[in-house]
């Protein structure tokens, strides 16, 4: 088994972000001004095939600000925190 299976380099961990669509965005679009809406970063979440390795690195990084894989900071949260 290789190396890189049990332990990921930091290149592996991010190779969804070659092919997602966020990448197409600007930053401003998923990292939205307090108060505004962030509708239109989830639509596009939801139609990328990186979405849930996004939140995975999302939430093995505790990213607290912006839109990973189609939920908010406060919906990372609650997943967090959610019984399971």
């Amino acid at each position: 088994m290789p190396i890189n299976t049990i332990f990921p380099t930091a290149e592996d961990e991010l190779s969804w972000q070659e092919g997602a669509l966020c990448a197409q965005a600007g930053p401003e679009f998923f990292f939205p001004a307090p108060g505004s809406s962030t509708r239109e970063a989830k639509q596009l979440c939801g139609a990328c095939e990186g979405r849930v390795a996004c939140l995975e690195y999302a939430l093995t990084h505790d990213e607290r600000f912006g839109v990973w894989g189609g939920l908010s900071e406060k919906e990372r949260l609650r997943l967090r925190h959610a019984p399971r």
